[in-house]
């Protein structure tokens, strides 16, 4: 009698595997699975890193939270060797738009006069006097923020500082040799220098330098004005556009050319971090109302330790600590703080600091310090700035 029904496959006989072609083993099938599996994964992470870059690419140019960050970070590529990669995140018009926009600003921020007074020491042995004596000349605390970390100087006695340049012709000297050769207390950099390709030798000083209320250089005429930092023969703190006669009418003892003044007359006046120029290393110079002269260095361009500041940082630091008056210094690998001995108490970007032509030095008697002019008979065409 025949069956009822058909056998059901799974009590059927196994077909026979085509003949040459051995039978596909688990764990062949296992490894096959396991593999498409892996390159689905990969597949599955690649589309959504595209799809996060997507994201991010149209939140940083097309929102303006993305484009306040956009234009922060191309001002601060502005400020280093490698300005012209700014124009791959605001494009080459925007990058000289920027820098343009920039140029303007620290002009007007200078304009304004400061009429801010100090109180004069008491006349004594050395010029201070009282029980003030007992003070020490100096003082370094810490200052830190987000992403940055750096120094505050305090200099009690303004009419102890004075401008020293190197003492050799046709190369800069780094702070901390200055300050050992001199015997100074400490120092800080000061003025900018032409430095082509970013590996100047330190010579050319850009603008105008006084020391001892001398003209040791200068690339602009008598009438023409420049943006300086420095101080008078009283030691009140100078900063902002002059010409170089209105300097010597001032009284002017010790002073360099830079720029942007950030505080005038009490007020600061950078708006926010957007108008700060970008992140990096910073030295500014301020007094207070007392005559005191405040020296802020912060370290930058070292990730884990510190990035760097804008000048908005700088200058809430400033204020915070009783500056009526600040400007900007040479900063970047320039920046350098330096104690008694040449020992360097900040981390320079660059290690152990930049060759410069000029620097701010604390001295416990200025007056027994000699410092020639090694510019004298020269003008900007007969340097070689590049030349070592």
């Amino acid at each position: 009698m025949p069956p009822l029904s058909t056998p059901s496959r799974s009590c059927a006989a196994p077909r026979p595997a085509p003949s040459g072609q051995k039978p596909l083993s688990r764990a062949r099938t296992k490894k096959k699975r396991k593999r498409l599996g892996f390159f689905k994964t990969i597949g599955i992470v690649f589309l959504t890193a595209f799809l996060l870059a997507i994201a991010f690419l149209a939140w940083f140019f097309l929102t303006p939270s993305g484009t306040s960050l956009r234009y922060r970070l191309a001002d601060t590529i502005i400020t280093t060797q490698h300005r012209v990669w700014a124009k791959y995140l605001v494009g080459e018009k925007g990058l000289q738009e920027r820098v343009a926009a920039y140029a303007k600003q620290f002009e007007e921020m200078g304009e304004e006069r400061d009429t801010h007074q100090i109180e004069q020491p008491a006349a004594g042995a050395d010029g201070a006097g009282g029980a003030e004596d007992d003070q020490p000349l100096t003082k370094i605390e810490t200052v830190d923020g987000k992403g940055y970390h750096g120094y505050l100087l305090t200099v009690r006695d303004p009419k102890k500082i004075r401008l020293v340049v190197p003492n050799k012709r046709g190369k800069g000297e780094k702070v901390s040799s200055m300050v050992e050769r001199t015997g100074a207390i400490a120092g800080v950099n000061a003025g900018g220098f032409a430095d082509p390709n970013w590996k100047g030798n330190g010579f050319q000083p850009i603008g105008l330098v006084i020391s001892q209320g001398k003209i040791f250089y200068r690339d602009i005429g008598m009438d023409q004005s420049t943006q300086i930092v420095g101080l008078d023969k009283n030691g009140k703190m100078i900063a902002g556009r002059y010409s170089v006669n209105e300097l010597m009418d001032l009284g002017i003892s010790e002073a360099v050319s830079f720029s942007p003044r950030i505080i005038v007359n009490g007020k600061g006046l950078i708006k926010n971090h957007s108008q700060g120029w970008g992140i990096a290393p910073r030295t500014v110079m301020g007094q207070k109302e007392d005559g005191s002269i405040l020296f802020l260095i912060i370290d930058g361009r070292q990730p884990g330790y510190s990035i760097g500041a804008d000048l908005y940082d700088a200058q809430q630091i400033m204020l915070e600590h009783g500056a009526v008056i600040a400007a900007n210094l040479d900063g970047g690998s320039s920046t350098v703080l330096v104690t008694e001995g040449g020992e360097i108490v900040n981390k320079p970007s660059t290690k152990g600091g930049r060759y410069l032509p000029t620097a701010f030095l604390v001295f416990e008697d200025p007056s027994s310090v000699s410092v020639p002019n090694i510019w004298e008979g020269l003008t900007a065409k007969d340097i070689d700035p590049s030349k070592w």
